[in-house]
């Protein structure tokens, strides 16, 4: 399974409704938050995110042409995700003068390896989005290393996965795609999606990831109220 469509299936584990009852997002939701939560289709986490991103799947295309990849699964999802970063980040744009005027290539308009680098970025947003409250302890990696495990049997993207669950917390990392408008938009609105920003230490995340991706605040603000229709 390629990393583009681990990640739809990802983003469309909850659209039923209850992230809780199976797919990859019920075993990231439970794992991630539900299991202090009880309840992973209310507030942050991945039931959040599925929840959002299931209003999303019917909003309206808007002024973007309709754009997909030929062949393969059908990416619905990425694009709900990908027209929520576009739609946001439109709005800014006509508020701002002097932003720059360009429209952006989002993860469900795009194929081959530029697809599967951007969904990576995506779904490095996701996991370490919900590390954001920092009270994942090893037994959490492991069980949720181990769950991955079996939504995927290629062994090169297993490792990639436990290596992104493991590793530290650190928005630094994503400061590498602040000089791509559309992958910053994405991962910051999947970020947002993901985690319960009333808590401190998710907000303290947020900020630091914004200022990292070199996200305006007003872009911040859209992209914000766009997570949370």
């Amino acid at each position: 399974m390629n990393t583009s469509d681990l990640l739809e299936q990802l983003l469309r584990a909850g659209q039923g409704g209850n992230a809780s009852s199976g797919g990859l997002g019920g075993v990231l939701g439970g794992l991630l938050k539900g299991s202090r939560t009880g309840n992973t289709s209310a507030g942050g986490g991945l039931g959040g995110l599925l929840g959002g991103l299931g209003g999303l799947l019917g909003t309206t295309p808007g002024t973007r042409p309709a754009q997909g990849r030929a062949g393969g699964m059908n990416y619905a999802a990425l694009a709900s995700l990908g027209m929520a970063a576009f739609q946001a980040y439109q709005a800014w744009q006509r508020q701002q003068a002097d932003a720059p005027q360009q429209a952006l290539q989002t993860v469900d308009q795009l194929d081959g390896p530029a697809a599967e680098a951007h969904s990576h970025a995506v779904l490095r947003a996701l996991i370490a989005a919900a590390k954001a409250d920092g009270r994942i302890d090893e037994s959490e990696h492991q069980l949720i290393s181990t769950e991955l495990g079996r939504h995927t049997d290629d062994p090169q993207l297993q490792q990639w996965l436990d290596a992104e669950v493991a590793k530290p917390l650190d928005a630094a990392d994503f400061a590498e795609f602040a000089s791509d408008p559309a992958v910053a938009a994405e991962v910051y609105l999947a970020s947002v999606m993901m985690v319960d920003d009333q808590q401190d230490a998710e907000r303290d995340y947020l900020d630091d990831l914004a200022g990292q991706l070199q996200i305006d605040a007003q872009l911040q603000l859209h992209l914000e109220q766009k997570a949370k229709p």
